[in-house]
């Protein structure tokens, strides 16, 4: 299975009050568990910096991967950016 990172930056227009975050938040995982079954998620983040959320994911199918990121933008008002990432461990082998 192939990982892939999704950044997101949420857009200030997303939710008036912080508490309204959860129920988006609840929206965006059950339709991406529902319509992205080849979609594992390994582990989310908030960060301080240039993106406001760091997703971990892993999928044999980067169009599963594409449409999570999709749903994460329509349902989330966010923007995304999303990248393929290899196991640290796993480049350091093809080094030789």
């Amino acid at each position: 299975m192939a990982f892939y990172i999704i950044l997101s930056r949420i857009s200030p227009e997303a939710f008036s009050d912080p508490k309204d975050f959860t129920k988006i938040a609840k929206t965006v995982s059950e339709r991406i568990k529902k319509e992205c079954p080849g979609v594992t998620w390994k582990s989310s983040f908030v960060t301080f910096g240039r993106f406001d959320v760091v997703d971990i994911v892993e999928s044999n199918d980067p169009q599963q991967v594409s449409k999570a990121a999709l749903i994460i933008r329509g349902y989330g008002k966010t923007q995304t950016e999303t990248m393929p990432a290899t196991p640290w461990e796993d480049f350091l082998k093809t080094l030789g």
